[in-house]
Formats: C-alpha cells, sequence, structure tokens
C-alpha cells in the first residue's frame, strides 16, 4: 500500500523517503515547493500544504500509512489537527509521528506543547500508530558550528542534567522501518512510543571537551544562561523562534533529556547497528 510522507523535504523527511525507497515502498510526497524536490522517479510528487484541504484530500487517495512530520513554524498545531483530521476521513489506517522527547513535560516550550496535543489526537483516533519522541538532532549542531571552530567557544546552553542527542540518520531508518512495518501488519498494531535517542548523554561542559578534542585546540562552554543564544540565533531565524529555542534550552537546563535505561539498546535492537556518536558527528562537522 501506499506510504504518504510529509516534511518530506527535509533534513529527517528525505532520508525518510530514502529509506523507504531503497526498501521498495510505494512513497508519495507532499511538498510545498516542486522544485525543491529531489526524489528519485518512483516516487509520487503531490504539490501543496497541510492548510490546504483540496491539496490534502489529493495526496491522501489510496493511502493507507501516514509519516507526519511538522516543522516548527506559528500555525504548527492547526497543521497537524487538519492532517489528521483529512487522514482519517481518507481511512488512512497506521501513522507514525515524529513527535519530540519529553512533549508532555516541557509544556512551556510551543513546539513541545504542539506535540503532546498531536500525540493525543493520535491516540484517540484509534489508529495503529507509533510515536516516535527524538532527543535533540545532533544535526543542529551546524547552526553554531562557526561559534565553535572559529572563536573556540561552545555556545549552546545544555546544562549538567544531561542530553541525549541524536543523529538523524538513526530518526529516518527507525521512521522508515516502523513506516513499513506497521503497513505491512494485517491488522491494528497498538499504539507504541519510542525515544530516539543517541548512545551518549552529554553536557556542556562534556560536549565542550569533545570539541576541544576533535579540534585539537581548548573549546569553552559558554556557560547555562541562554541570553547570548538567543541573540545569536535571532540574527538569522525569527525573534519568536529564536526565543522559542532559548525556552528549550532552559528547560535541558533545569531538567537534562535523559534517556531511559534501556532507549539506547532498544534502538539498536531495531536496526541492527550501533548508534551515531556524538564525537563521530562532530568530527564530520568539523570538516
Amino acid at each position: 500500500m501506499t506510504i504518504l510522507v510529509t516534511g518530506a523535504t527535509g533534513r529527517v523527511g528525505h532520508q525518510v523517503v530514502k529509506q523507504l525507497v531503497q526498501r521498495g515502498a510505494d512513497v508519495r510526497v507532499l511538498v510545498r515547493d516542486p522544485s525543491k524536490a529531489d526524489f528519485p522517479a518512483s516516487v509520487t510528487l503531490m504539490q501543496g500544504d497541510m492548510l490546504d484541504i483540496d491539496s490534502l484530500r489529493k495526496a491522501f487517495a489510496g493511502v493507507r500509512t501516514l509519516f507526519l512530520l511538522n516543522a516548527v513554524a506559528g500555525d504548527e498545531f492547526t497543521q497537524a489537527l487538519i492532517c489528521l483530521n483529512v487522514a482519517r476521513e481518507a481511512g488512512v489506517e497506521r501513522v507514525v509521528y515524529l513527535s519530540v522527547m519529553h512533549a508532555e513535560r516541557f509544556a512551556n516550550v510551543p513546539h513541545f506543547a504542539v506535540k503532546s496535543g498531536a500525540e493525543r489526537m493520535i491516540r484517540e483516533m484509534g489508529v495503529s500508530a507509533a510515536i516516535l519522541r527524538p532527543a535533540y538532532f545532533m544535526d543542529n549542531e551546524s547552526m553554531i558550528r562557526d561559534v565553535i571552530v572559529d572563536h573556540g567557544v561552545y555556545p549552546m546552553p545544555i546544562g549538567s542534567k544531561g542530553l541525549a542527542m541524536v543523529h538523524t540518520g538513526d530518526i529516518a531508518e527507525v521512521a522508515a522501518i516502523e513506516l513499513l512495518r506497521r503497513d505491512a501488519a494485517p491488522g491494528t498494531l497498538p499504539v507504541d512510543v519510542i525515544n530516539l535517542v543517541g548512545p551518549d548523554t552529554l553536557t556542556g561542559s562534556g560536549l565542550a571537551a569533545i570539541w576541544s578534542e576533535v579540534l585539537g585546540r581548548p573549546v569553552a562552554y559558554g556557560g547555562d544562561d541562554p541570553s547570548g543564544f538567543e541573540q545569536n540565533l535571532a540574527s538569522f531565524m525569527p525573534k519568536w523562534m529564536a526565543y522559542e529555542m532559548r525556552l528549550m534550552a532552559e528547560r535541558y537546563v533545569s531538567d537534562g533529556m535523559v534517556p531511559q535505561a534501556d532507549d539506547a539498546a532498544r534502538l539498536v535492537g531495531i536496526l541492527g547497528r550501533p548508534l551515531h556518536s556524538y564525537r563521530e558527528f562532530a568530527q564530520q562537522l568539523a570538516g
């Protein structure tokens, strides 16, 4: 049956499509801008967005399984609920939703609260659903690479509680495996929550130490105060989004994002290989 992927031109979504194609799936993607859609010829391209009801209805025709990925946006919650409602009307029976770890706990952070609400709707739909809850993406570190490399400072407030950063390649592969498992199941599978984490729980000082080793020179941790972090982000993203990232960083400092004892081992079992480490990623990012 056909699997529809939303957010397909982003870092995670594009890799999910790639993984599905490699596994022989019938894949359809919903994209706003076809010029950004670089997919194999076997992938069916549908133009539209999650607030365009007509395009959603066309995209969902004949689809049994949905990968729902909503980018952080001011209307993210509306997009998610509209998409889920249209999916239900179209008879979509299986959903894999990309949420976020601690969605219900970090209630003051908008995109966490959004995903917690979407999770609730998915549970109430009664579909065969997997809720994927990734920790912070390692790949987001590309936004602060130049500060680290050029100025010798790791600037993101992480604190000392710990954060289990995860590689987007691991996220995408788990998503593809789960999509195919649910798509092929003869009946409804129970709702399952999978925490997506890396192999290490990292602290601010620990991240600075890794970068010091990777670069061969001292890198200092910039500290737990989020003011400078917000100011830096606001130079290249909307101020509301920079502020939201500040709120997220504050919760990392106060609460951390520490995985459960068996989270990493469960992912290794699903993937059949080791998880990508932060040190490996930092070496690649440093060039």
